[in-house]
């Protein structure tokens, strides 16, 4: 089986269709997405529409939440309130309830999928260092794990109960270890590195890629401008951070 693995696209339809155009290379048998659809960037109800059209396998995330009432922001910085705040008023009630309709955590036979954490997941907590994956590798359940919420894409692989973090791929996974993957952002990484990022996990050879596609970035600014969200959202796609 080969899984396309994404996440973090936060209403950003030009990073979006470049991800999808490079998983037509692929050969995906099922597309799985880790949350945060929306938030961010201007297409809000274009991104939902071509995820809901993959018939993915998805879990929530914490702008997912926001924008259906169903998580608070107030500990979002104003930037996001703001986004998410925009994003609420431009969903149709099918839209909300497609967002409404994923699990924080699944369980799947060949990995575990979680925006951020596998303790308190519905906390949306970050998994940034050694120390955050040590709890969710101990809660883990399954050889893989899945995550997003970073924008930071990066594995985190566990044996003889040591933790290591790479960032070299592809990478071939060893019956004795467990592994916390971190498949980054398509819509606004944060690892100084601009362009969208995704993930392909063959289970027969036991390879995980993360891979990364440029997007028109300039296109994505033009429309977050455009509907009146903050400068600062645009700009920062540049950056990638």
């Amino acid at each position: 089986m080969r899984y396309g693995i994404f996440s973090d696209i936060h209403s950003n339809l030009s990073a979006l269709e470049a991800v999808l155009n490079s998983y037509t290379q692929e050969q995906i048998d099922q597309y799985v997405c880790i949350g945060d659809i929306v938030g961010y960037a201007a297409n809000p109800q274009e991104c939902i529409a071509k995820i809901g059209a993959l018939n993915p396998i998805w879990v929530a995330g914490n702008h997912d939440w926001a924008s259906i009432d169903l998580l608070s922001t107030k500990n979002f910085n104003p930037l996001a309130q703001e986004a998410v705040e925009w994003t609420k008023a431009q969903l149709s009630l099918e839209e909300k309830k497609f967002l409404s309709s994923a699990e924080l955590v699944f369980n799947h036979n060949d990995f575990i999928l979680v925006h951020g954490t596998l303790d308190n997941a519905e906390d949306f907590n970050y998994l940034y260092d050694q120390m955050d994956a040590q709890v969710t590798f101990e809660l883990m359940t399954n050889q893989v794990c899945f995550v997003g919420h970073t924008h930071i894409a990066g594995i985190f692989v566990m044996r003889d109960n040591r933790i290591a973090y790479l960032q070299n791929y592809p990478l071939q996974i060893a019956p004795q270890n467990k592994y916390i993957v971190n498949v980054g952002s398509v819509g606004q990484p944060r690892d100084r590195n601009y362009r969208a990022s995704y993930c392909v996990f063959d289970t027969q050879t036991q390879m995980i890629e993360i891979k990364r596609v440029d997007y028109d970035i300039k296109e994505t600014q033009n429309r977050i401008i455009a509907v009146g969200l903050p400068g600062f959202l645009a700009e920062r796609l540049s950056w990638g951070r």
